[in-house]
């Protein structure tokens, strides 16, 4: 039974209010009557709806930041495809080639922990533009280099540029999606690494005979120019707008990562995940093709197909890892995953048949890899705003130096004893990653930007 209302006439239609708080839109234009909700509920819902919705600059923000990274991934695989023809041209030894690599990622880790800092104060658009900058100019003067010594400062200078990429990249695209939706977000900005190996693994066996290295670091410039033009479109994310500028926000970035025990303890966590994350991927990506080649016989054919399924299956394990981890919650999903690696590498290492290892490739690069679709989901919710680029930054660059062990630590334990060896140390190393998420890791699904 209605006791009482009240009604508010504006000049389309007519709201009456009673007091089971039914609130009835009586049109009279069309005089029609549509309930438009119970109590505040309905506008609640639709507010929601609305911020639910990626907006046209989200998606802006995410192709940036993704053809950045893939940026990324390209330039890192056509360096490793083309040493050998550098080596012949320059007469470089193995270890001045090998440096060439080591000098890349040691500007990479530089570049990060620099350029996420100066994101975090100046600005992601405008840090970004920076890094990409830096790296095109460089990376086309590679192309130019006369010997050793300049060439290996053009890559040192270019890997800082490069290395800006990940923690900013992941940051904007995290402050530009809602939070229903930043897990996904995340793992598509990460599928952006995975592209620009793959492109670079099929690209670079036709163009190398026939434009050369100097070509192809002239080619490696293109991503840049790409990524470059879709960020002039683009505006500051309204979140970093509102609140990086914060007095003291420049000399508090890296205190904000320790600031108290809680804070660390996430720290410690995430940063022992980003480790296991890279030392298993260089592990099994860098190592396993060579060991292939050697004990089990695979030519050159089969271990790019091998390389090539088994990037497939980590774009597959990205994908799924960002669907699962906006629906069933960040930790779940990392456990999840850590399992899969674990009971992946271990069966991984009692095979031998050729064609088995092929597809089982694909499944053990699902595991491995899709983790990588949720650390910038994480490292953004984790962290506030004035931050949050430097962490992901820091974060990452932490794990991906000591994961640049990982191929010379499972090698060495191969030779030294054996597959199984190795590759159950690896197995081990997923199991330190499950400790970690349990102990160290909070939930943070939904959380709202800081």
């Amino acid at each position: 039974m209605v006791l009482s209302s009240t009604c508010v006439q504006p000049l389309s239609f007519r709201v009456c209010r009673n007091d089971r708080y039914q609130i009835k839109k009586f049109d009279l234009k069309n005089q029609g009557m549509t309930q438009v909700a119970a109590g505040a509920g309905g506008t609640q819902d639709g507010a929601r709806s609305a911020a639910d919705k990626v907006s046209s600059y989200g998606w802006k923000a995410l192709a940036g930041s993704a053809i950045g990274y893939a940026m990324d991934g390209f330039d890192l695989l056509i360096l490793g495809f083309m040493l050998q023809a550098i080596s012949a041209d320059l007469q470089l030894s193995s270890g001045q080639a090998g440096s060439l690599v080591t000098w890349t990622l040691v500007g990479a880790v530089a570049g990060g922990v620099i350029f996420g800092s100066l994101s975090d104060y100046y600005g992601r658009i405008r840090v970004l533009t920076w890094t990409i900058v830096l790296f095109a100019v460089f990376t086309g003067l590679c192309a130019f280099a006369q010997g050793y010594w300049d060439l290996l400062a053009y890559r040192t200078i270019a890997g800082i540029g490069l290395g800006g990429e990940f923690g900013i990249g992941m940051a904007l695209a995290a402050e530009a999606w809602p939070a229903k939706h930043r897990a996904r977000v995340s793992s598509y900005v990460a599928l952006g690494w995975q592209v620009g190996v793959l492109a670079a693994a099929l690209l670079t066996p036709l163009l190398l005979p026939v434009i050369g290295w100097r070509g192809m670091f002239l080619v490696g410039v293109l991503p840049a120019f790409a990524a470059w033009i879709i960020r002039n479109k683009l505006h500051e994310p309204e979140v970093f707008v509102r609140k990086a500028r914060v007095k003291g926000a420049r000399a508090r970035t890296f205190g904000l990562l320790v600031k108290d025990a809680k804070t660390t303890r996430t720290s410690v966590g995430i940063a022992i995940l980003c480790a296991v994350q890279n030392f298993g991927y260089y592990g099994i990506m860098i190592w396993m093709p060579s060991f292939l080649a050697n004990k089990l016989g695979f030519n050159l054919t089969k271990s790019a197909m091998w390389t090539s399924v088994t990037i497939l299956g980590m774009m597959v394990g990205i994908f799924i890892f960002g669907q699962l981890a906006d629906r069933i919650g960040r930790k779940p999903s990392f456990l999840l995953f850590q399992a899969g690696a674990i009971a992946m590498v271990l069966t991984y290492s009692q095979l031998s048949d050729p064609v088995t290892m092929l597809w089982a490739g694909a499944v053990l690069g699902m595991f491995v890899n899709g983790m990588l679709g949720g650390y910038g989901a994480l490292m953004s919710e984790a962290y506030p705003t004035e931050a949050r680029a430097t962490a992901q930054n820091v974060l990452f660059n932490i794990g991906r130096g000591i994961g640049g062990f990982g191929p010379v630590v499972v090698g060495a334990l191969a030779a030294a004893y054996s597959f199984q060896i190795a590759i159950a140390l690896l197995a081990a190393i997923y199991l330190l990653d499950m400790v970690a998420t349990v102990f160290l890791i909070p939930e943070l699904k939904g959380k709202e930007l800081e």
